[in-house]
Order: C-alpha cells, then sequence, then structure tokens
C-alpha cells in the first residue's frame, strides 16, 4: 500500500514499530514503545514516544533531571503517580511531569492504555536581577 498516486513511499503502521521495553523505570512487567522523534542524544534530549502499556503492567515511578515530561493518554486508563499523589487518568488526559518530580503510571484496567510522551529540556531563564525564572 502506498499513500497516493505518484508516490512509492509505503505506510507504516506504528503498531509495526513498537519494541518491548521489560521492567520500565523498575515497573511491572512488558510494556511496548517506540521513539518517534528525537532531538540530541542522552541526558537533555528531546523526545516523543508512543508507549503502549498491556493490562497488569506500568512505567515505575521515577525523576527526571532539567526537563519537562507530558504524558498524552491516547485510550484506555489507569492510575497515575505524581509527587506522592495518586489519580485516574483516561483518554484525552494531559498530564504535566514538573523537573525534579515523581512520577510513573500502571495500567490497573484489562484494556491496553495507549499515551504520546513528550519530553523537552526545561530551559530556565534569568529575569533582569539575575533570579531563575520558570
Amino acid at each position: 500500500m502506498t499513500r497516493g498516486a505518484g508516490t512509492t513511499r509505503p505506510l507504516v503502521n506504528l503498531r509495526h514499530l513498537l519494541s518491548p521495553k521489560p521492567h520500565d523505570h523498575g515497573g511491572a512487567g512488558t510494556i511496548l514503545a517506540h521513539r518517534i522523534f528525537a532531538r540530541g542524544e542522552g541526558a537533555g534530549a528531546d523526545f516523543i514516544d508512543l508507549a503502549v502499556l498491556p493490562p497488569g503492567t506500568s512505567i515505575g515511578r521515577h525523576r527526571h533531571g532539567h526537563d519537562r515530561e507530558t504524558y498524552v493518554v491516547l485510550s484506555g486508563s489507569g492510575v497515575m503517580y505524581r509527587d506522592g499523589e495518586a489519580f485516574r487518568v483516561e483518554a484525552g488526559d494531559v498530564i504535566p511531569n514538573e523537573p525534579f518530580g515523581e512520577h510513573g503510571l500502571s495500567n490497573d484496567t484489562d484494556a491496553e492504555l495507549a499515551l504520546l510522551v513528550f519530553e523537552v529540556a526545561a530551559h530556565e531563564k534569568e529575569d533582569t536581577d539575575g533570579d531563575p525564572v520558570r
């Protein structure tokens, strides 16, 4: 199958690109993930991942450094842990995880939970007094 008349680029379904990630950040079971976009390497790299959490799996509770990680739930539901608080999330929810904050996500249902993970370096700027501004 191709994208349209006159092109030879094949369609790619993200489902075929997902790779297993056992015990992601110390979580339960094996999630599936694919890096859709990346700019830079190592700490401070910006990226977008597609992650799929099968029933009973989780992204373990963890912290990042100077970066902002945002989860966008595409389908399914689960329990989000953020900075000592637990709450339900479902399709359409956007969950910002601030720099140095603790967060994790668990699929406690019998259906898959799919999300996009956006991570960008949090660059601090200084105001005119030299104090950090976010």
